[in-house]
C-alpha cells in the first residue's frame, strides 16, 4: 500500500493563508491530470494485485475448473461391422459360427451367424467359477475349504486358468447341479450343466456381468478375471488380438467344438466378444482357430480402429 506525506495542521495562531485564484483555464487542466494520475496509480496496483495473486497458492473456496477431458469411449460397434464379418463367415461356411459382441457399459449388444446354442465346453467354466464365489459370499462355501488334493482356491485358478476338467467336476459336485442352474436362471441365462449348451450371447451376458462387478464383489472379480491372462491356450483371440488392448479370455474346445469368449479393453471401453465354431466332422481343426482370429481382427477393427488402439 503506497503512502502519503501528512500535511501539517496550521497553528491557532496562524490564520489560514486566503485561497489561491486559480488562473483561468488552469483548474480544468489540473483536475485533468489529477484524474489521469489516478487512472495510472489504479493500473499499477491492479497489476500487482494480479501478480500476488497468481504467485501465492490459492486458499479457500474456488471456482473448480474443467477436468482434462479422458479419452472418449469407442463408440459401439459401427453398422460396416456386419459386412466385415458376413464375408469371413461366408468363407468359412463349412463350420457352423456364432458371435456374439456386448459392450459391458450395457450399450449395444449384437450377434452375428448362428444364434442357437452350441455345446459350450469349457467356457461354461466361468458360470462354475462365479457360482462358487458366489457361495464364498453367502458365507455356504471357503476358498480354503479341502477340495480333492487341494483347496478350493487351487481348484478355481487350476479350473480357469489350465482348463482342469478335475478341478471342474470338483467345483461342479461343491456347487450342485441344481444349485448351479438356479444361479444361471438368477444371472438371466438357461443352462444345465448335463447338457452345457449355451449360446454365445449367453456367454457374452456372463463376461458382461463379470467385468461390470455384478456377479461378485470386487476381489473376487478381480481374482477370477487374472486367472482369465495367461492362460494354456492363448492361439485363439489373444492371438487375433492387436498390441494394446487388454484380453481376459477362456477357450473351450471338445470335439468339433472350437470356442473363445473374452473381454477386450481399451480406453475405458470394454467390450465381450464370444466367438463359438463348431466343424460337422466333429473335430476341431486349424481352420476354426484361423476363423475365431480372423473375426477378432475385423471386431477389434471396428471398435478400436487403428489410428486409435496402436501403441
Amino acid at each position: 500500500m503506497s503512502e502519503h506525506p501528512q500535511v501539517p495542521t496550521p497553528g491557532r495562531a496562524a490564520p489560514p493563508p486566503p485561497p489561491a485564484q486559480p488562473a483561468p483555464g488552469r483548474g480544468r487542466g489540473i483536475r485533468t491530470l489529477v484524474i489521469l494520475a489516478l487512472a495510472v496509480i489504479l493500473v499499477i496496483a491492479g497489476t500487482i494485485a494480479l501478480a500476488v495473486a497468481r504467485s501465492e497458492p490459492p486458499t479457500g473456496s474456488v471456482a473448480p475448473t474443467q477436468p482434462v477431458a479422458a479419452p472418449a469411449p469407442v463408440a459401439a460397434a459401427p453398422e460396416s461391422l456386419q459386412d466385415s464379418v458376413d464375408t469371413i463367415l461366408s468363407e468359412a461356411d463349412q463350420y457352423r459360427i456364432g458371435l456374439a459382441l456386448a459392450d459391458v457399459s450395457g450399450g449395444a449388444e449384437r450377434t452375428f451367424g448362428d444364434a442357437d446354442a452350441f455345446t459350450a465346453a469349457s467356457t461354461a467354466k466361468i458360470l462354475t467359477a462365479a457360482a462358487y464365489y458366489h457361495l464364498v459370499e453367502e458365507g455356504e462355501a471357503a476358498l480354503d475349504e479341502p477340495m480333492g488334493d487341494y483347496d478350493a482356491a487351487f481348484q478355481l485358478k487350476a479350473m480357469v486358468n489350465d482348463s482342469n476338467n478335475d478341478s471342474w467336476q470338483l467345483l461342479m459336485d461343491a456347487v450342485g447341479y441344481p444349485q448351479l442352474i438356479a444361479y444361471a436362471a438368477s444371472i438371466g441365462v438357461t443352462y444345465d450343466p448335463e447338457k452345457n449348451l449355451l449360446t454365445a450371447a449367453d456367454m457374452a451376458l456372463i463376461l458382461k456381468k463379470l467385468y461390470a462387478g455384478e456377479l461378485l464383489n470386487a476381489d473376487n472379480t478381480a481374482q477370477l478375471l487374472s486367472y482369465m491372462q495367461d492362460t494354456n491356450n492363448e492361439d485363439l483371440i489373444p492371438a487375433g488380438s492387436r498390441a494394446g488392448i487388454d484380453v481376459h479370455h477362456k477357450y473351450g474346445e471338445l470335439s468339433g467344438e472350437l470356442h473363445d469368449a473374452a473381454l477386450l479393453s481399451y480406453r475405458g471401453s470394454t467390450f465381450a466378444l464370444v466367438i463359438y465354431t463348431e466343424n460337422r466332422d466333429g473335430v476341431a481343426d486349424d481352420g476354426q482357430a484361423e476363423v475365431i482370429r480372423d473375426l477378432t481382427r475385423a471386431v477389434e477393427d471396428a471398435l478400436f480402429p487403428a489410428g486409435v488402439a496402436g501403441r
